[in-house]
């Protein structure tokens, strides 16, 4: 695909990136020149190709910049997640080989504890715009730097991405460095212009933080197609909505969690924004209740678009409004190619309708970094890779997700799968979201637990858990009805919208 300084060349002029909270706009003239000169000080300090940096930043324009220039230098960044624990930025410091720490004011109390914890080691360190103490300046770094000296001709950096850490210590996925004469090479997965219609005229609403893999992959797309960028600090639901307006927005990515917090404005904030422009709501990550998603149809048209897949790469499948009306609940067919395949617990692949291991076949062959025996589980003898997660086909192809294996409630020796009960508690209109999760019984081994957030102005009393049991009776076998409830007022997720099943869980389990 083309390179930023293709676009920079072209139309220096044009915005590349809004950040509309500080007010500033990157032109593509700046933002290319500033990834020059990073470029060169990242060189300059002896990084060779195919190492790495990392970095502790909000969601800012130097992201972008940084980001760009390790492309040019042939590096690889690794952005590190606000929420890991300190131990968790050690091992991936470590894990990644990362030569260097570039950190956010913003961030200055989580960067210092890093160090003063050890996380950082004796790595350099650097802090941006008015610093961090005890880092270096990066601004002093790259102003050192002669803008009209030439880079090296060297292969394209890219992003060295890190799972989010939920099922254990996070999984990093490393890709090959793209050789400099395969610089303009378009890319494997194409999915995101031939259906969703990125193009120099989109303008891309990024309410996520950039350090995870779809926001991240996201604005690049859109940068490499010549279009523009609106970067929030935040997801905020109104601002979002005046982003859209404001800016004349043409595609988004969103996750379930955020439809809910929009659908819940007042009527009047909802229906006050000229959401015109929109033509492509992309949303992943969880899955989507389905009077959620019909919600957001109805208000915002059959524009929204539903993607499964991981950052491992090794398939999507995708699913438009229009066939996710006929198919509620399903995530679609598989795309670029790709094949989808259920196997059951002895590899024999599965009817239509029977639930076991998503399997992908044909896509590019990936491994976790470091990790041969993660990467070997995830493949089969015929070479078809999972995700880790279950579900089953219907008899037109199309995917439906149950759980994950590692999710499966074993109940008096019965596999109990959470999404189903799920499921069937978002239908109660009293329900705004819900998690089930399997919590240690004496005799059963496991029960049924249910975590609910009630709609807004519903009270936690007797009389709703009464309800939801008799809903419950009414809908689902005796084994997977909840045998225990708890009402709160929000679910444990990652910023990235993943249900965060583990927190949950870990308040049953007996003290060590």
């Amino acid at each position: 695909m083309p390179q930023l300084a293709h676009w920079a060349e072209r139309q220096p002029d044009k915005i590349a990136a809004h950040f509309p909270e500080t007010g500033e706009a990157v032109t593509y003239g700046a933002l290319h020149a500033r990834a020059r000169r990073v470029a060169q000080w990242l060189i300059s300090l002896g990084l060779q190709p195919g190492e790495g940096i990392a970095l502790l930043l909000d969601n800012r324009p130097e992201f972008l910049e940084i980001a760009e220039a390790t492309r040019l230098a042939g590096l690889y960044y690794t952005p590190l997640s606000i929420h890991l624990r300190p131990h968790e930025v050690a091992y991936v410091l470590q894990d990644s080989g990362a030569r260097l720490l570039i950190a956010s004011p913003a961030l200055a109390a989580l960067a210092s504890a890093l160090v003063a914890e050890g996380a950082v080691g004796d790595r350099p360190r650097y802090a941006l715009a008015e610093g961090i103490a005890g880092y270096a300046s990066y601004e002093a770094g790259v102003a050192a730097q002669d803008p009209a000296a030439p880079l090296p001709e060297r292969p394209v950096g890219r992003e060295f991405l890190y799972s989010s850490g939920t099922t254990g210590l996070p999984k990093g996925i490393r890709r090959p460095l793209i050789p400099f004469e395969n610089r303009d090479a378009p890319e494997w997965d194409m999915t995101w212009k031939a259906l969703y219609g990125f193009g120099e005229d989109t303008v891309y609403l990024s309410p996520a933080p950039l350090y995870h893999a779809a926001p991240n992959r996201y604005v690049y797309r859109t940068l490499t197609e010549g279009g523009t960028v609106v970067v929030l600090k935040k997801f905020d639901p109104a601002q979002c909505l005046e982003a859209i307006e404001r800016f004349r927005v043409t595609h988004s990515q969103w996750v379930p969690t955020m439809f809910v917090r929009m659908l819940a404005l007042p009527e009047a904030v909802r229906r006050a924004h000229d959401l015109s422009s929109h033509r492509s709501a992309i949303h992943a990550a969880a899955p989507c209740p389905p009077a959620v998603k019909r919600a957001m149809i109805a208000w915002w048209g059959p524009i929204l678009w539903e993607y499964y897949a991981g950052s491992e790469g090794v398939g999507t499948t995708v699913i438009s409004s229009a066939d996710w009306l006929r198919k509620p609940g399903s995530v679609g067919r598989p795309v670029n190619g790709v094949k989808v395949h259920i196997t059951g617990e002895d590899g024999r692949e599965l009817p239509p309708g029977e639930t076991g291991t998503i399997r992908f076949e044909g896509g590019p062959r990936f491994a976790y970094h470091n990790a041969p025996e993660k990467t070997a589980a995830c493949y089969d003898e015929r070479g078809w890779a999972t995700l880790g997660d279950l579900g089953w086909l219907d008899e037109e192809g199309y995917l439906f997700l149950s759980d994950r294996r590692a999710d499966l409630i074993l109940s008096g020796g019965v596999n109990l799968y959470p999404a189903e009960i799920e499921a069937v508690l978002a239908q109660h209109p009293k329900v705004s979201e819900v998690a089930v999760v399997g919590i240690p019984h004496p005799e059963m081994g496991e029960q049924v637990h249910a975590v609910v957030v009630p709609r807004e102005g519903i009270a936690d009393d007797a009389a709703l858990r009464a309800e939801l049991e008799a809903w419950c009776r009414e809908r689902l076998a005796g084994p997977k009805r909840p045998r225990s409830w708890e009402l709160a007022e929000e679910l444990p997720r990652s910023e990235a919208g993943k249900l965060l099943r583990r927190l949950l869980k870990e308040r049953y389990l007996p003290a060590r």
